[in-house]
């Protein structure tokens, strides 16, 4: 079995060309969102096909159907001298990325990676995907690289062109594919750790639904003068509905949500305010440790609104209005049982006799895993290996990654590992995404210490 020294110095030998990959596969504007670049995630898949072909991989492009987002599916057989009768280990990642959204709120282009200081004047590469999810592209490549012809596992492997635009052909490709991806152990490279510095493994996620409201008091709109204070308008009653919600100190409102407790795991006032971005005297919402409130406890927001424009609005009641209501459901509850209750709120609560409609946009079950057994041992030992000597926490994450529910009911009996290369400050999704190098370095050598303590797993 190779020494962590070994590896160590593997990893450092590849990093530079590791990096220049992922350089390359960044520069590829693979946003699944929009129709405009689908050639752009095509471009992507083909990329990445490559890299893994190069070191060994029988690898191919998959699709749930003729037009379908592309997919990778690939195996590489254990390489070591003497494997016998050893793990398989399903390795995933996504190479879509978020779209960019405004340039210039960039500070550099965003799909031109860039290697600067951050404010604590520490080295990241900052571009769209460099981090979600291309970083855990290449630490499933750089994790080959580094372990060549001394690959202790059989590896799977499973990299999904559609995790920005919710899985939708997942479960078509985890039936259609079954064979090919079924394993011992599944290690999900699209999470982050709790800090530079202090790994941790994902253990538990909130899951989300979100639905559409639509408030209607009118059948057309009339003069703000001639009927205002007597006739509600639509957006009145949207403003007085979405207001239930929450309780005065912002607590969600809506009976029947499920919440529980969390790690106990210290996340300072002064890490919470830098990280949110908090402007100055701005008080939390809710009640209890600030982990639970991310992490275990629901939370409702409106991501969107319809309603007429301050610019160029005019003296008029608006016959209808509608909101996108998004709830993150936390572990223990379930998609359908939290889309129940808040339809229940909403009729309770709809104002003056207003015609509500709520329409469900989509959903993803929330996850708590089973952080126990030899997998996990071997996950925090090679951890703290690779963070010299920092031992693994158990993390909660307040967003969803709805696909690990798919993997758990299609491969029940394997144990799911989830990591990443994020850390606080890496603003996936926003501008100025970025990857911490020194932190990406210790991603990498993790995995391949993980690959290696697996192979001596059971």
């Amino acid at each position: 079995m190779l020494s962590t020294d070994e590896l160590k110095t593997r990893v450092q030998a590849e990093l530079p060309g590791v990096i220049e990959d992922l350089k390359a596969l960044v520069r590829i504007e693979s946003v699944s969102a929009d129709p405009e670049r689908l050639a752009e995630v095509e471009r992507s898949a083909t990329a990445t096909l490559e890299l893994f072909r190069n070191e060994g991989v029988d690898a191919r492009i998959v699709r749930a159907f003729d037009g379908a987002p592309p997919a990778i599916v690939g195996e590489k057989r254990a390489t070591r001298p003497g494997a016998g009768d050893v793990p398989t280990v399903l390795l995933y990642a996504h190479h879509d990325v978020q779209p960019e959204n405004d340039p210039a709120d960039w500070d550099s282009a965003p799909f031109e990676p860039t290697a600067r200081p951050d404010g604590r004047g520490e080295l990241r590469l900052y571009g769209r995907g460099a981090a979600d999810d291309k970083a855990g592209v290449l630490t499933h490549v750089a994790a080959l690289r580094a372990l060549g012809d001394d690959l202790p596992v059989n590896v799977r492997l499973f990299i999904e062109g559609e995790e920005e635009v919710a899985s939708a052909t997942l479960p078509q490709l985890l039936s259609q594919f079954e064979d090919d991806l079924r394993a011992d152990v599944i290690v999900i490279a699209d999470s982050g750790n709790w800090d530079i510095g202090v790994p941790a493994l994902t253990t538990s996620l909130r899951g989300l639904i979100r639905v559409d409201v639509e408030v209607a008091t009118l059948d057309h709109a009339v003069h703000s003068g001639m009927w205002g204070g007597l006739a509600p308008d639509g957006l009145m009653a949207l403003i007085k509905l979405l207001g239930t919600l929450w309780d005065d100190d912002g607590t969600p409102a809506v009976a029947g949500l499920h919440r529980g407790p969390a790690a106990d795991v210290d996340y300072p006032e002064e890490r919470l305010r830098a990280e949110s971005g908090a402007l100055p005297g701005l008080e939390w919402v809710g009640t209890g440790p600030a982990v639970e409130r991310l992490w275990t406890q629901p939370a409702i927001t409106v991501t969107g609104l319809d309603a007429p424009k301050v610019a160029g609005a005019s003296n008029t009641l608006v016959p209808s209005a509608r909101a996108r209501v998004t709830i993150r459901i936390a572990p223990g509850d379930t998609a359908k049982d939290a889309e129940t209750a808040l339809r229940a709120h909403l009729e309770k609560h709809t104002p003056w006799g207003a015609t509500v409609t709520a329409t469900l946009v989509d959903a993803g079950e929330p996850i708590a895993l089973e952080a126990s057994g030899p997998a996990y041992d071997a996950a925090r030992g090679a951890f703290a290996e690779a963070w010299d000597g920092t031992a693994p926490i158990d993390m909660g994450v307040g967003g969803s990654i709805p696909f690990i529910a798919e993997f758990l009911e299609a491969f029940p009996g394997a144990s799911v590992l989830v990591t990443g290369v994020e850390d606080p400050d890496t603003r996936a999704h926003g501008p100025n995404e970025g990857l911490h190098l020194a932190e990406f370095e210790r991603v990498l050598l993790a995995e391949a210490l993980l690959l290696r303590n697996l192979g001596a797993m059971p």
